[in-house]
């Protein structure tokens, strides 16, 4: 049954629940998942799609990208992967009675977990405005009208090419040759809002543009370096792989702003014993909380404790042939670390010098580490200099290119590493120009492309004039939110392929489309029969997918065979461009895809189901360095904080937003945060009891947040209620994407435009 009228009050929160009283995983797991079985009221195929999740010749995830092993867990699946299943599993119909009922005005009063709630799409819809709802029409009218309105584009420029990281590879690559034989490659994608910050600089510091570890490296290394990242509710089944490297002896220390469960102590759910009678892991031996933008301070420390360590023990702590022979850079960012003393590193760090030479030790006393970063490490105005701290604290002792060690961002959502590996970005080096000319005789756009911010500017500014989305939920994901979503209706055109309803699809342009597609779960038969899918996980392996559930409705069509229609009506004719063909059977964009990228992609259909998936090379696991110099690249630290040069004031807090355990990225499941002890409405601010005394609040009090960067432009959210909690004194935390309106779109990563929305300066105002 769809609902008819939103279906959740929240309550508030319980303020005496300890937000680290239990370990991550266990029960509560089991209960969060049963929970959303319950609510989705899907049906028993769905117990048979979870027991294959993840395995050869199953479903792979739509949630995180971690690495799927070749010897999986009876239930390989977490939390959050069997809450997304289900999700996109549910029996509700958003369906054209269902659009018949509400307005989008009515709509927009709903909340987004209500929005989704209404169940899956199933039918073609175009906007109508004069009755301010959405009208069923065929597919072929569709097609025709959009491929006729993407032609009459005065420049092919003016169109942009969103994509989420749910499409598989297949529809991908359709997706980035579509852009580029139309004449752009506008190809924002999902990563510019949060991993960004890594494609481009660590592609600069060691050649390429995403980590070096494998799953093996996880059963060798001695120590492991947390950063901003929160793996309990972001990535659980990484979680299993933490516990088992803690039980050989391997040593983990986190530094991150909030205590996060999950990197504190962890319950597997599939262990009976440890369920009833057993204890809980102890995942982080140690566990820093350092001050928001603090790591380029910590990692400063780190180093001067390496280079005392040296100077202790001449030759038996440095590395030294490596950074004589396979780096650059070492002499100048001595020097510049030299000029940072332990006062400044205290000051922006938040932690004593003690703490740092504690952790340091552990890292001394490694043969073998790897570092680990998360959103809380890219998404600052300087991320670029986090990372390069990063990778400098590494290639000081090797701790690159040999197993064991490297370097490890835990990547999002389930294929957004793969979609650039295909094509999806706004660089012409993300699909080689020769391969375009002679796979299919096009010349493809030299200008770059534009990524979400650059997009978000030329719409303001009536550059751009219309956006395909591939799936998710622009609007809603964007910094300075309020001020897109305002302009939003000033585009020409908007097509959106989606499985649910979200925010997004509520602001249309001037014409809009909302168009039905698979999800992964569901079966996908085309003129050759089933299709598989394929995508990429944050650890370099390619996977293969077959969906087996019954899809929503008979309308319903893949993303392949949508993006191919439409690429279809709006190019004109070329049989080189097989888009039928390719529609029939996507065995052969698997072949173009090898062709594409032969180095990545051998023999990509006879590997496609491979356990453990396929390892497509990584040139600086191999110390490979495909950069300037050809070597790997230390960083001078020429700043001690990521914030950059914020507004000062005792009453300007540095705003963090974070994602709750009842959610993933957009998509808000529930209203539970469980490992953080909150429950209830999501418009809530959590800052430390001192603060609070500071500023003179009061638990449950409500305020507004008012940016504080003079821009002239005034961005405010109002009545969320402030919430105690145990966070460094300077900053606020609340979530995303409810904070997103006060995060400015100029004020981002500098060389990737990742927003900054780990580090935004905002003032707290009490409201009667």
């Amino acid at each position: 049954m769809r609902p008819t009228t939103p279906s959740h009050t929240p309550t508030d929160q319980d303020p005496d629940t300890p937000y680290d009283k239990d370990a991550a995983g266990g029960w509560g797991s089991l209960t969060g998942v049963a929970h959303i079985f319950g609510e989705v009221s899907t049906q028993t195929r769905a117990l048979e799609i979870l027991a294959h999740l993840n395995k050869p010749k199953g479903v792979m995830c739509s949630s995180c990208a971690w690495a799927k092993p070749a010897k999986p867990h009876k239930a390989e699946f977490c939390e959050n992967g069997a809450k997304a299943t289900l999700w996109e599993l549910d029996e509700g119909r958003a369906d054209a009675e269902f659009f018949a009922a509400h307005t989008l005005s009515e709509l927009k009063t709903w909340h987004d977990h209500d929005l989704e709630k209404s169940g899956r799409l199933t039918t073609p819809m175009r906007y109508d405005p004069a009755y301010d709802i959405y009208r069923p029409v065929g597919w072929d009218e569709a097609f025709a009208d959009i491929g006729n309105r993407l032609k009459a584009l005065a420049d092919p420029k003016e169109a942009v090419f969103y994509a989420s990281g749910h499409a598989g590879l297949e529809a991908s690559y359709l997706y980035a040759l579509f852009a580029r034989a139309m004449g752009h490659q506008n190809l924002p994608q999902s990563s510019n809002m949060c991993h960004e910050t890594t494609s481009v600089n660590l592609k600069t510091f060691i050649g390429t543009p995403v980590g070096t570890c494998t799953l093996e490296d996880f059963e060798e290394c001695d120590a492991i370096f947390f950063f901003g990242q929160n793996t309990g509710s972001n990535s659980p089944r990484f979680l299993h792989v933490l516990k088992d490297a803690v039980e050989r002896g391997c040593r983990i220390v986190t530094f991150n702003l909030v205590r996060e469960r999950g990197l504190l102590k962890f319950v597997d759910p599939q262990n009976v014993a440890q369920m009833t009678i057993g204890s809980a892991t102890t995942i982080s031996e140690k566990y820093y909380q350092v001050r928001p933008g603090g790591d380029i301070a910590v990692i400063a420390g780190l180093m001067k404790c390496v280079l005392d360590a040296e100077a202790s023990a001449p030759g038996r702590v440095l590395d030294h042939a490596f950074i004589e022979n396979e780096t650059s850079g070492y002499e100048e960012t001595i020097a510049a670390l030299e000029t940072i003393t332990w006062d400044d590193i205290e000051t922006h760090s938040g932690l004593t010098r003690a703490m740092i030479t504690e952790a340091a030790e552990i890292y001394l006393g490694a043969d073998k580490a790897i570092g680990i970063y998360g959103m809380g490490m890219t998404q600052h105005v300087n991320g670029w200099l986090n990372l390069g701290m990063l990778c400098n604290l590494l290639l000081m002792r090797g701790n690159i290119g040999r197993p064991g060690t490297g370097i490890s961002p835990v990547r999002g959502h389930s294929n957004v590493q793969g979609q650039r590996t295909v094509g999806i970005g706004e660089k012409s080096s993300h699909m080689p120009a020769d391969k375009l000319r002679a796979l299919f005789g096009i010349e493809p756009p030299e200008e770059e492309g534009l990524n979400a911010v650059h997009a978000c500017e030329g719409l303001l500014e009536g550059r751009v004039k219309a956006l395909v989305s591939l799936g998710g939920n622009l609007l809603r994901a964007l910094p300075d939110s309020a001020r897109m979503e305002a302009a939003w209706p000033g585009l020409e055109l908007t097509v959106s392929i989606a499985t649910k309803l979200n925010r997004s699809h509520l602001v249309p342009g001037k014409v809009g489309y909302l168009l039905p597609c698979l999800g992964r779960t569901d079966e996908d038969i085309q003129e050759t029969g089933p299709q598989a899918v394929s995508m990429e996980d944050s650890l370099s392996h390619i996977y293969g997918s077959i969906g087996s559930a019954k899809p929503p409705g008979p309308e319903v069509k893949s993303e392949t065979a949508i993006i191919a229609a439409l690429a279809k009506a709006t190019l004109p004719e070329n049989p080189r461009l097989k888009w039928e063909e390719w529609t029939g059977n996507y065995d052969l964009i698997r072949d173009l895809i090898s062709e594409t990228y032969p180095d990545k992609f051998p023999r990509f259909n006879d590997r496609l189901f491979q356990p453990g998936g396929f390892f497509k090379g990584n040139p600086a696991r191999e110390r490979d360095w495909q950069t300037e110099t050809g070597k790997a690249q230390f960083t001078p630290p020429t700043l001690i904080s990521a914030l950059g040069e914020p507004p000062t004031g005792k009453d300007v807090m540095t705003l963090i937003t974070l994602r709750s355990n009842d959610q993933f990225n957009t998509t808000i499941y529930g209203f539970s945060d469980r490992m953080r002890g909150l429950k209830g409405s999501r418009e809530i601010v959590l800052i430390n009891r001192d603060e609070m005394a500071r500023l003179g609040l009061e638990e449950g009090q409500k305020v507004d947040l008012v940016t504080a960067i003079d821009d002239g432009v005034t961005r405010r959210v109002e009545g969320f209620k402030i919430r105690a909690y145990d966070l460094p004194p300077g900053c606020i935390a609340g979530y995303y994407p409810e904070l997103n309106p006060l995060v400015p779109l100029g004020y981002h990563e500098k060389n990737s435009q990742t927003p900054a929305y780990k580090g935004t300066p905002v003032r707290l105002v009490s409201t009667p």
